[in-house]
């Protein structure tokens, strides 16, 4: 997830740091002063927003967005209450993270956000806010899942994505899914971008332990992914 986040908001001009506990964020938080907080609600986020409130003092508030695994009018309601400009829902799109992120910032601070939405990783390009991605010349029409597949193999490019790890940030930890469903999402997204599973251009398989994908056409970049 933090992968995801960092390559999503990697199309801005944006200097992220990432901590993994509350105490780390508060620690952080002492020393670094960033223009935007986005926290896990559902890991001491109660803890991680009062320590915000009180770095602030009489200045002004370091807008927030909360992101949760529970989708109840409680859970919400809370977030809001300790400070939240904004609340997040997990799993999300990749596109509705930096669309909110976009406008909480714009509605905080008075000059412009600069972005540049289109990554390239290989001959592959991804232009998130637009929803498009290309191979080359040829555009592709993907599904929101697709895409949102893509998006996380290409985060992680060059690891290994394992099943659970696509299962619960696409679909959510609570979740039951068929026993081949990112299978079959794979499948249907090798096709879209004519990848071959016996010679991967973007995409390769781990046996046994999942999907990595593959940032070039090269020959040396497919042998090196399969091994």
């Amino acid at each position: 997830m933090v992968d995801l986040i960092r390559m999503t908001l990697n199309h801005g001009v944006y200097m992220i740091r990432t901590v993994s506990t509350a105490a780390a964020a508060t620690a952080l938080l002492d020393e670094w002063q960033p223009h935007l907080v986005l926290f896990d609600a559902d890991l001491d986020g109660k803890q991680v927003m009062q320590h915000v409130a009180a770095r602030a003092g009489s200045g002004a508030r370091l807008p927030a967005i909360a992101l949760t695994r529970r989708g109840d009018l409680r859970t919400k309601l809370a977030a809001f209450d300790w400070g939240a400009d904004d609340i997040l829902t997990i799993p999300f799109a990749p596109e509705e993270l930096l669309a909110r992120v976009v406008a909480v910032l714009r509605r905080s601070y008075s000059d412009a956000v600069t972005f540049t939405p289109v990554i390239q990783l290989g001959e592959l390009e991804i232009d998130i806010l637009n929803r498009t991605v290309r191979v080359g010349q040829s555009e592709l029409h993907l599904t929101s899942l697709e895409q949102s597949l893509l998006y996380l193999l290409a985060a992680n490019a060059g690891r290994v994505v394992t099943r659970e790890e696509i299962l619960d940030t696409l679909w959510g930890v609570d979740y039951v899914a068929e026993s081949n469903v990112v299978d079959r999402q794979i499948r249907n997204l090798r096709a879209r971008l004519q990848n071959d599973w016996k010679s991967p251009r973007f995409i390769a398989t781990i046996p046994g332990r999942g999907y990595r994908f593959v940032p070039t056409f090269t020959d040396h970049a497919a042998d090196a992914a399969s091994r």
